[in-house]
């Protein structure tokens, strides 16, 4: 294999994005080497058919966790896209930056630079807006941002903002600008009809760059290192080995599973995982696949007393009508993944800015896309979204084909048991305000059974699933922290010309789904790597709760439901 500049491995959400930024200099070789293959496939664009590609082997690496000690002992398939841009090309397409905190969290646990006013400029330099461009949001950039259908072919979005006001939050008019706090509508990554993965939005225009290369169907064995340097790549493809090297650098780019599990492979790591997996320790490094965490979520539901939810159009003949309109025209229920109105709200008082997140969707469906029981119904996924339990990817042993260990350690803490409450709670308090009385039945999950402590406990123990946001697993910290893996440029600290750059990076999860951060990293990462001037700082504002410390939203609720009690039908 010729050598190059530049090796990427990993064509996801961040991988796209430095192959096509780092190949922009001609005088540079760029070699991006994906695992999987192709994304063409109408379950990939088709908006409406993001349960499917999440449940193709062909699209997704198959990861499990262990059984998980705060969910009974429960497995949970963990997700990851395989194949040209990652789990951009199999997520749920939401569209959510993170609030201002979460980013300048990062920089006050030790990532210096990465801060909300630097990181903005690249959320927008990603981003184009079909609204348009201002002080927060981008207009000529890759991805395309936009609302679905803007709420207009169902009253249930609408009802759902109308609850959250009159249960005393704010309403936001663009989560992603200025006040992320309060009810509004949701944005996707969803570009004239199709899903704007970062392979659509980035590496395809940019394919036929004569000093770009993409090798799929490679699966990288271990970083290949010359003392304390990276220096290449070994990989297997077609079941032979090969190796390809870099001159400048080896990045990392295989997400937060991957990436850690690669440096385990490649003899970096704490000590004790790699010689119980009986890998030679090349560079001991405690914190790889460390500081694991991610997003739970439950689907609350209810019956819906007008016939308008999705669950009609489930039909054949339904599904069939609305391929038709998308084949033909990008437009209807098939351009869209259903979530166009959301919420993000603060826990309790005390708490500075949101913690919870919410996603509408008028109709009650199970995880794999099917109807969640006859009839019509509708459903909030919700979930806390700043957890304190931390988990780990460790590494069974050298060899590739064998997955990772993958343990969360969901719900260990007791605070985040206590979030789970106030959430279930706060969340039946906002579906029994007025503004639902016409569509809202039977609560079928919970279900009115479930008020205690302990009933509530034990139901989001059986119920939970994850968001399919694993993250921070080889964080940037300060020089003097023993778990930080990287530097606040991204480089492996102790290794040279070694970097990882993905959500893996992240020193803490942020408020939200994870595309976007994601894309941002990367983006922001690209001029760290190639030494270009960064761009100009923000100076943009962000609300906050001028109440904050004292209550828990910014008005009172127009139907305050007494504690442990179900929403009246």
């Amino acid at each position: 294999m010729r050598d190059c500049d530049y090796l990427i491995v990993g064509a996801g959400s961040a991988g796209c994005v430095l192959a096509t930024r780092l190949s922009e200099d001609p005088s540079v070789n760029v070699v991006l080497l994906e695992a999987g293959g192709s994304d063409r496939s109408i379950i990939v664009q088709m908006p409406s058919a993001l349960s499917m590609p999440m449940n193709t082997r062909r699209f997704n690496w198959g990861f499990q966790t262990e059984a998980e000690p705060g969910l009974d002992g429960r497995v949970l398939d963990c997700p990851r896209g395989l194949g040209l841009g990652g789990s951009s090309s199999i997520n749920g397409m939401v569209y959510v930056r993170g609030h201002a905190e979460d980013i300048n969290q990062w920089e006050s646990s030790g990532a210096a630079g990465w801060n909300y006013a630097a990181c903005l400029p690249y959320y927008q330099r990603a981003e184009t807006w079909y609204r348009g461009a201002d002080q927060y949001r981008g207009g000529s950039g890759p991805v395309g941002v936009c609302a679905g259908n803007d709420m207009k072919l169902n009253p249930l979005y609408r009802a759902f903002i109308d609850a959250g006001v009159e249960a005393g939050y704010p309403s936001t008019e663009d989560y992603n600008g200025y006040q992320q706090e309060g009810f509004g509508q949701m944005h996707m990554t969803v570009d004239r009809g199709r899903r704007a993965s970062t392979s659509r939005a980035y590496l395809k225009p940019v394919r036929h760059r004569k000093n770009l290369r993409v090798i799929s169907g490679t699966l990288a064995t271990r970083v290949l290192l010359e003392g304390d340097r990276a220096v290449g790549v070994a990989y297997q493809k077609d079941g032979n080995d090969f190796e390809v090297f870099a001159r400048a650098e080896v990045i990392l780019s295989a997400g937060s599973i991957g990436s850690p599990a690669l440096l385990q492979r490649s003899g970096i790591g704490s000590p004790v995982i790699l010689e119980a997996a009986g890998i030679p320790v090349a560079h001991p490094l405690e914190g790889v696949g460390q500081n694991l965490q991610d997003h739970l979520e439950v689907y609350f539901q209810y019956r819906c007393l007008e016939p308008i939810s999705l669950n009609s159009r489930l039909g054949l003949i339904s599904k069939g009508m609305i391929g038709l309109q998308w084949l033909l025209f990008k437009s209807g229920l098939g351009a869209t993944n259903h979530f166009e109105s959301c919420a993000f709200i603060r826990s309790a008082a005390g708490v500075k800015s949101p913690d919870i997140q919410y996603h509408f969707l008028p109709g009650a469906m199970r995880y794999d896309g099917r109807a969640a029981f006859d009839g019509h119904g509708f459903q909030v996924h919700v979930g806390p979204n700043k957890p304190v339990s931390r988990g780990s990817v460790t590494v069974r042993s050298g060899d590739p084909r064998q997955h990772p260990r993958v343990l969360f350690n969901y719900l260990t803490a007791q605070k985040d048991i206590a979030d789970w409450r106030a959430c279930i709670r706060l969340t039946r308090e906002i579906l029994g305000q007025s503004a639902m009385d016409r569509f809202r039945g039977e609560e079928i999950a919970p279900g009115k059974e479930v008020q205690t402590d302990a009933e509530i406990d034990a139901w989001v123990r059986q119920s939970v699933e994850s968001a399919y946001h694993p993250s921070c697993t080889c964080k940037i910290g300060a020089e003097d922290d023993p778990a930080a893996v990287l530097d606040e440029n991204c480089r492996v600290r102790g290794i040279d010309q070694l970097r990882v750059v993905d959500s893996s990076i992240f020193p803490t999860i942020t408020n939200g789904n994870l595309n976007a951060p994601t894309i941002m990293v990367a983006e922001r990462a690209a001029d760290l790597i190639a030494g270009n001037t960064p761009l100009p700082a923000s100076d943009a504002p962000v609300w906050i709760d001028p109440g904050w410390r004292d209550a828990q939203r910014t008005g009172e609720p127009q139907r305050s439901l007494d504690p442990g009690s179900a929403p009246q039908h």
